[in-house]
């Protein structure tokens, strides 16, 4: 008993490793029970800890599902990682488009959006965290590569975030949609790569730097 009173008192002597013990069997609450079948009790019973000891970390299972969202989200956004040279659009944007789908259209994932999107109405702080990590952080990562491409001659543009967007709109057409209502359970990685260079295609055409007219 003194023991758990000490760590209620100051959660911060092992933060981090109470923190993500915490999180792991939130994430499996949540996902098994949807947002409003989940109960702190459930979640401090899951995750091995007192009820008194979820309360220091989290005021309430909004706070808590919110931070889940937000760190699953970030996490996820940090594994968009670019390659290749500012120089080479379509190289660097198929890379980004497959790796953006084979994440967006995983089972967690997918289970994860559903239960935001079932809570949102009630909680729109829920969907606005999801909608902030998620797709505004990865809008805004690849709005800064882009601009790196327009400035080394291969892209035109005005609005970087507004290009950006259009990209991922164009690699979502025809797998991402099917997914999340359940039409499809996954979608194979050929396919992925199939619908992500007909977006690179189109998204080319569209924002390609014009080579400049030959002298007559």
């Amino acid at each position: 008993m003194d023991a758990e009173m000490t760590t209620v008192a100051d959660p911060r002597s092992h933060d981090g490793a109470k923190r993500r013990q915490i999180m792991d069997g939130a994430r499996r609450v949540f996902m098994s029970d949807g947002f409003d079948g989940a109960s702190m009790n459930d979640i401090a019973r899951v995750a091995g800890v007192s009820k008194g000891t979820l309360y220091v970390y989290f005021d309430s299972k909004e706070q808590l599902f919110e931070t889940l969202i937000r760190e699953d989200r970030e996490q996820q956004a940090e594994r968009l990682v670019f390659a290749g040279e500012p120089g080479e659009a379509g190289e660097l944007l198929r890379a980004f488009g497959v790796r953006l789908i084979e994440i967006m259209t995983r089972p967690e994932l997918i289970a994860q959006l559903r239960v935001v999107i079932a809570a949102t109405g009630k909680f729109p702080r829920i969907g606005r965290a999801f909608y902030e990590a998620g797709p505004c952080h990865g809008n805004r990562k690849l709005a800064a590569q882009l601009v790196k491409l327009r400035d080394a001659g291969t892209l035109a543009f005005d609005d970087a975030e507004r290009a950006a967007q259009h990209f991922i709109d164009l690699c979502k057409s025809g797998t991402f949609t099917a997914v999340l209502f359940g039409a499809r359970d996954s979608v194979p990685m050929g396919e992925i790569e199939s619908c992500v260079d007909a977006a690179v295609e189109v998204f080319l055409r569209a924002y390609g730097a014009q080579p400049p007219a030959s002298a007559t």
